[in-house]
């Protein structure tokens, strides 16, 4: 009978899978945190859509509900709005800045531009446009006036969000220099609502 020895064949394959995984690894990985930070992206996709779609919605009705006063010409807490709704008569704001306060880095809501005609309105005929207020560091975007002015005026909600990949961006090392790992940068996004109200 002749003794085969297979030790020497066996080290071999080990060797060959260690050399595999290295190699897949940073693939893997690469696919992995990108997975995580494009789902996170259409989450904030999904409140983006939704936030300013409800606070325009409360806008039109909002000040026809019972408890509800006019809307602010200026925010609480230094020209920002509070980050939860606190009484029956919230405002836009707040609604809009409380929808938006299940992401991770809420912080990064760059501001609220709420234009509705419980502010007032400006100009006459056709050319009619809802006043609007500004919270935050949110950029002046100027509203359309209604098709159908001075019978309607549109109510409009902006919101500026700065999106951080949840995951950091960071670097795997490798001899052939550092692969970069994440691929989303940081992006800010701007989402507006424009409904019509009886004026």
């Amino acid at each position: 009978m002749r003794r085969v020895t297979i030790s020497g064949s066996l080290r071999q394959t080990q060797g060959q899978s260690m050399i595999e995984t290295a190699l897949l690894l940073p693939i893997l990985l690469l696919i992995a945190f990108n997975a995580i930070n494009f789902g996170y992206f259409f989450y904030v996709a999904v409140n983006m859509a939704a936030a300013p779609r409800n606070g325009v919605q409360y806008a039109i009705i909002g000040g026809s509900t019972p408890a509800s006063p006019k809307l602010p010409t200026v925010g609480p807490g230094g020209g920002s709005c509070p980050t939860a709704i606190t009484s029956p008569a919230s405002y836009v704001c707040t609604l809009v800045f409380h929808d938006m306060s299940f992401l991770s880095n809420f912080a990064s809501v760059g501001g609220v531009q709420v234009c509705s005609s419980t502010l007032g309105v400006s100009g006459s005929g056709s050319s009619q446009k809802a006043n609007c207020s500004r919270y935050g560091t949110s950029p002046a975007y100027t509203p359309a006036s209604d098709p159908e002015a001075p019978l309607s005026v549109l109510a409009r909600v902006d919101v500026t969000y700065t999106l951080t990949p949840i995951l950091p961006a960071f670097q795997l090392p490798t001899p052939a220099g550092p692969i970069s790992l994440v691929l989303i940068p940081n992006l800010t996004m701007h989402r507006q609502v424009s409904m019509r109200e009886m004026n």
